[in-house]
């Protein structure tokens, strides 16, 4: 008799254990990383949150909750727990966008890249959330520069420790500017330092701006400008191969004496040399639906253009 007792209180355990396991499997499949900060406002640290909700709504919901809750430890401050009220929030197509009040824009600029980088690398994490954009009284956040930051993606954020905030690294991108007559596109590279956490630039972006700002000194007099000085980059993102670059109303007025198709490609041929881009669609103000110079449409994607290129005199 005792020994049935025994086994069967064996049995009882072994059955306790095979379901704590399955629960803390399931568990597991539900557990978020919440970011936040640490008291100095210099890097991030991740706490394991296993959420409750069942729908994709209500898990954004419970990690917005998260971000703005007080952690456990002492050392370590909620994101959104700042001076600043989130208004409310909207998801469509992916894109989940976040209204702040306008105290939002007080944030110390070293804390502001913070709170953006816990914000989007926590809420990414949630099934049907590819992007996270900002935004100030429904106005898009703009970047110390001016310039509208658009939407993020995690791995637009390294890690935030202390050391890789201010690490800088050497990138070389491949340019393509026009040739003294103003109808072939000329190669050039560039390198340049770059610290993608300080300035929260992708490399998509950063070699548009590089357009935007023409040729450098050393090679001015072999080759030239493309795209109005005054153009204003208002978003660059990439999915599935195709960069989606938006610029300002001033890309449609040109000031150099180049083909529309030497000003297309050299944004495509440019942007075609990062390994993560395929095709280019460009938009003005959000608007692909416009003909540029009445000759190109920019409601089409482009590909790399090998015609147009020459060699420099």
């Amino acid at each position: 008799m005792k020994k049935k007792i025994l086994l069967l209180g064996l049995l009882l355990c072994l059955l306790s254990v095979v379901s704590c396991g399955n629960e803390e499997t399931m568990d597991k499949s539900r557990v978020y990383n919440i970011y936040v900060l640490n008291k100095d406002e210099t890097k991030l640290s991740a706490n394991e949150y296993a959420a409750v909700g069942e729908s994709r709504e209500e898990i954004i919901e419970e990690l917005l909750d998260q971000l703005t809750a007080t952690p456990e430890r002492m050392e370590y401050k909620a994101p959104l727990s700042g001076n600043f009220e989130l208004l409310g929030y909207s998801l469509e197509e992916g894109q989940l966008v976040l209204n702040f009040d306008e105290r939002y824009k007080a944030l110390p600029p070293t804390t502001e890249v913070l709170v953006r980088a816990a914000a989007v690398r926590t809420l990414t994490q949630v099934k049907g959330v590819d992007y996270v954009s900002f935004q100030v009284r429904s106005n898009p956040l703009l970047d110390t520069s001016g310039n509208v930051i658009g939407s993020m993606s995690a791995d637009m954020f390294i890690d935030n420790t202390e050391s890789e905030m201010n690490s800088r690294e050497r990138v070389k991108i491949r340019l393509y500017f026009a040739n003294a007559q103003g109808d072939k596109l000329i190669e050039t590279n560039r390198t340049l330092e770059y610290s993608r956490y300080s300035t929260n630039i992708s490399m998509e972006r950063l070699v548009v701006e590089q357009l935007i700002g023409g040729p450098s000194e050393q090679v001015k007099d072999k080759v030239y400008p493309t795209m109005n000085p005054e153009t204003r980059v208002v978003g660059v993102t990439v999915k599935d191969g195709t960069c989606y670059v938006n610029l300002n109303e001033n890309f449609l007025t040109q000031i150099y004496n180049v083909s529309s198709d030497v000003v297309i490609y050299s944004i495509v041929n440019s942007l075609v040399e990062l390994p993560n881009v395929s095709r280019v669609q460009i938009a003005v103000n959000g608007d692909s639906n416009v003909m540029f110079r009445d000759s190109a449409s920019l409601s089409v994607t482009y590909e790399r253009n090998l015609d147009l290129i020459t060699t420099a005199d």
